[in-house]
């Protein structure tokens, strides 16, 4: 898996070049990631193909707009598979999915200094 690297102009231009929106979205996603991690967890482990399939809706979008085209493509492909019925490799495909989320958090808190 290719590693992330903020790519701030790309992002604010997603943002209609606000900073005040990204940091309120770096902000909202710091707070967040824990949670759609655990989200992605329940789902799968209720065997919750509509919760799960929402669930990675969310990340595919959160990914996106930090510019993680990567992360992005990873969360389409399983939201492809999940809208087809097809669960096979779900448990990798989250675990996958969880790491780069908490690698983009890495990265979003060393963007805010801390």
């Amino acid at each position: 898996m290719l590693a992330y690297s903020l790519n701030r102009p790309v992002i604010l231009e997603r943002l209609g070049d606000d900073e005040e929106i990204l940091a309120m979205m770096i902000d909202m996603y710091l707070q967040d990631v824990d949670n759609n991690c655990s989200a992605l967890d329940s789902a799968l482990a209720a065997e919750d193909a509509s919760g799960l399939l929402r669930e990675v809706h969310t990340v595919k979008g959160l990914l996106a707009t930090f510019a993680d085209e990567d992360g992005a493509a990873m969360a389409f492909a399983l939201e492809s598979r999940l809208k087809e019925g097809d669960m096979r490799d779900a448990e990798a495909a989250i675990a996958e999915l969880q790491a780069r989320m908490s690698e983009i958090a890495v990265v979003l808190q060393g963007e805010i200094g801390g």
